[in-house]
């Protein structure tokens, strides 16, 4: 008899323990606002505009792809950039905005001498802006020819600390720091002249 009560014990537990972890183990956040995994994200585009006239430009980072799109920039211009985050066909930038306050983007410049300014139109909790849309100020696009150019970015979520400041890092500069939080996405492009 007392074996029968260990055993229906001990299953009842594991039983519960399984349970309890099925139901916490599916999400990142309880907001279902802000559940926007990194596989669910197809692409990162950003949309270019030279501040002196022309017609935007799309730059289409594929993700998982093993190519970058090259991103054209004049030296001495200036570029009105708005990133666009996509799931097949459907726009998901707004999800990001709707949970601005778990989200941040980081711009990194290697070998590039770009100044970042971020212009969105509204902000976070915090005060900072995510970044979704930006100015750039091309001092130099490509600083050293011998040396590839790129924008790496990077969508974090719930990091812990947040700050638009830039740091100087190698032959460039990285718009934007964090503490903690996980990676959306990342997204790499070239920067050519």
């Amino acid at each position: 008899m007392k074996n029968i009560f260990k055993n229906t014990t001990l299953i009842l537990g594991l039983l519960f323990f399984a349970v309890s972890l099925s139901l916490t183990s599916c999400n990142r956040s309880d907001d279902e606002a802000d559940d926007l995994p990194q596989e669910e994200l197809s692409d990162v585009l950003l949309r270019v505009t030279d501040a002196a006239g022309g017609a935007p430009v799309v730059y289409d980072y594929q993700v998982n792809s093993t190519t970058n799109p090259n991103v054209k920039l004049i030296n001495g211009h200036t570029y009105n950039v708005e990133v666009l985050f996509k799931n097949g066909d459907e726009d998901a930038t707004q999800e990001i905005i709707d949970a601005k306050d778990a989200h941040f983007l980081v711009y990194n410049f290697p070998n590039s001498d770009i100044t970042l300014t971020r212009t969105d139109d509204f902000t976070r909790g915090d005060g900072n802006r995510v970044g979704l849309k930006t100015k750039w100020v091309v001092n130099t696009a490509v600083k050293n020819a011998s040396a590839p150019s790129q924008l790496v970015l990077t969508l974090f979520h719930e990091a812990v600390t947040v700050s638009e400041a830039s740091t100087a890092s190698g032959n460039g500069v990285i718009y934007g720091t964090h503490t903690g939080g996980e990676t959306d996405a990342q997204a790499n492009y070239n920067i050519i002249n």
